[in-house]
């Protein structure tokens, strides 16, 4: 055992905690020749980020697995594109179309988007675009090619012929009045196509057919396999881990209730159960559960849009059975804590560096960090410049950093770029100042005047000495009211960067010129900048 698998196997990260776990399980069973790792995804709205997080965190979970183990692996993506669409998404054009297809497989209903075969690929082709873009490792299977090619065949017979036992496990969650009618098959028009929820008259297990009344009075008697029918939902997640031999499926805490059906059920279709592992939801920033049909929540898009594909990842890997707010004010602190980790990296040892999350976001191979500023820096530094393109930022990074450039700091000039585009969208319609009291209004005047009679150094440490002696000086108590003040004022905006590290980085003169106008703007026009007031730039 190397002295890395040593740290691996005592390390307290969650994907290690959960390889461990796996491992126990592998070795306890019959022999394999790969472990499998499984997601489902359900097509029937676009994928969200939650759809995501889940692949990745499996993915890091694989990737331990595989540091202690030695095992090959294999992870699958599974898209539940036969479902029928119940209700149309609130996020997509063309509804009153999609309406006419209500209860059809999602592969058999039109994209509304009119770029592929039909709504289910076109999901189904976001979903791995999306997961294309991070790079990773996967398999994508189609509920649809999974029912109709007959790979699913030998399952569907079997859950036929043990029907009874799938139903005895199944009735209990149930209702009463639901219990009257339900059925873990449901048939596929032959005629319309629709998912049909109807109660059937016979399942002959000899035949492997389900004979049911659609409704309309007439019968029918179709297969089980090759697409004629399919498993309701819950029946399904057990019955594909029996068909593929899954061995690790990780679901969220909405699912957690259900987990004795899905064993139970797999246990009757002859398999073993995989071990699981149970996640909290996301929420959106009013702390409702983020959906693919609201649309509500960040998407990816919108996420690298104006942060790094690694910024997301640090953000999914943080404690997974915790539920998390997701939306816009939690993208700069990834951000900035994400670099903060890689800078610690190198200089930990083994047990800290398989507990820090960039081991798990690279591999156990993370890069240098050349983010010599923290993206809420670029933040502020775009807000107090206007700035509309990056290369404004370049004009102060280049004086703060002399040897940093967008060649040399790609990372930097990505994050500059990312920083401008969230000022704009996000930052600059919600900017709001107020004018400052006349104790704070005093005291950033002392602040401007020393801050333009300093002949010291430059450093961010010692402006930022200054500056905190400001504020103690006149009296504010507790200080954190000084810095907000300055964010308030200043910046328009209730938190921001240690001041003297913004003043570093914008300039000893010009931050003198920012506070003498902020004052001069609140004494000559104070409804320009007061409480609620929008600063014209």
């Amino acid at each position: 055992m190397t002295i890395a698998r040593e740290a691996a196997m005592r390390s307290r990260a969650w994907p290690f905690e959960e390889a461990r776990a796996l491992l126990k399980r592998v070795e306890s069973g019959p022999p394999k020749d790969h472990v499998l790792f499984e997601t489902g995804y359900g097509p029937s709205g676009l994928p969200h980020i939650g759809t995501f997080g889940e692949v990745l965190r499996t993915t890091m979970i694989r990737r331990a697995f595989e540091a202690i183990s030695g095992m090959p692996t294999r992870l699958i993506v599974f898209s539940d594109d036969l479902d029928g669409m119940r209700k149309v998404p609130e996020n997509v054009p063309n509804p009153e179309m999609l309406r006419q297809h209500l209860q059809k497989p999602l592969t058999a209903v039109p994209d509304p988007f009119g770029e592929h075969e039909s709504f289910g690929h076109h999901n189904n082709a976001m979903l791995r675009r999306f997961l294309d873009t991070f790079g990773f490792d996967y398999e994508f299977v189609s509920a649809t090619e999974f029912y109709r090619s007959g790979r699913f065949d030998e399952t569907l017979l079997r859950a036929a012929e043990r029907y009874d036992a799938i139903m005895e496990i199944m009735l209990p969650s149930l209702r009463e009045e639901r219990q009257q009618t339900y059925s873990c098959f449901l048939p596929i028009h032959p005629e319309t196509g629709r998912v049909l929820y109807v109660p059937l008259r016979e399942v002959n297990a000899r035949e492997g057919t389900i004979t049911f009344d659609d409704g309309t009075g007439r019968e029918f008697t179709v297969p089980v396999t090759g697409g004629h029918a399919k498993l309701q939902w819950k029946p399904d997640f057990g019955a594909r881990w029996a068909a593929l031999g899954v061995d690790f499926e990780m679901y969220g805490k909405d699912h957690a209730s259900n987990t004795p059906i899905y064993d139970g059920i797999c246990r009757v279709l002859g398999g073993r159960p995989p071990n699981h592992m149970i996640y909290e939801l996301f929420l959106d920033e009013n702390g409702q559960k983020i959906s693919k049909s609201k649309g509500n929540g960040l998407t990816i898009d919108e996420w690298l849009e104006v942060a790094s594909t690694e910024s997301l990842s640090y953000f999914m890997y943080q404690k997974p059975r915790t539920a998390k707010r997701l939306h816009w004010d939690v993208i700069p602190k990834m951000v900035d804590e994400y670099h903060q980790s890689l800078r610690a990296f190198p200089g930990q040892d083994a047990d800290a560096q398989l507990q820090n999350p960039v081991w798990h976001i690279h591999e156990g191979h993370p890069p240098a960090s050349d983010m010599v500023v923290p993206y809420a820096m670029l933040l502020n530094l775009a807000a107090v410049a206007g700035a509309e393109d990056k290369a404004v930022l370049w004009r102060y990074l280049r004086r703060y950093a002399p040897e940093a450039s967008p060649e040399t700091h790609p990372g930097l000039d990505a994050a500059a770029g990312q920083a401008v585009r969230y000022f704009q969208t996000h930052v600059k319609p919600n900017r709001r100042y107020r004018a400052p009291t006349a104790h704070e209004a005093a005291a950033m005047a002392d602040l401007a005047a020393r801050l333009r009679d300093h002949t010291g150094s430059q450093d961010p440490e010692e402006l930022q000495a200054i500056v905190y002696a400001v504020g103690k000086e006149h009296g504010f108590e507790p200080l954190r009211d000084w810095f907000r003040a300055l964010y308030e004022v200043l910046l328009g905006a209730s938190e921001g960067p240690r001041f003297g590290g913004f003043a570093a980085l914008y300039g000893v003169e010009e931050t003198v010129r920012l506070i003498e106008g902020a004052l001069a703007l609140a004494q000559d026009r104070p409804e320009a900048s007061g409480e609620g007031g929008v600063r014209p730039d």
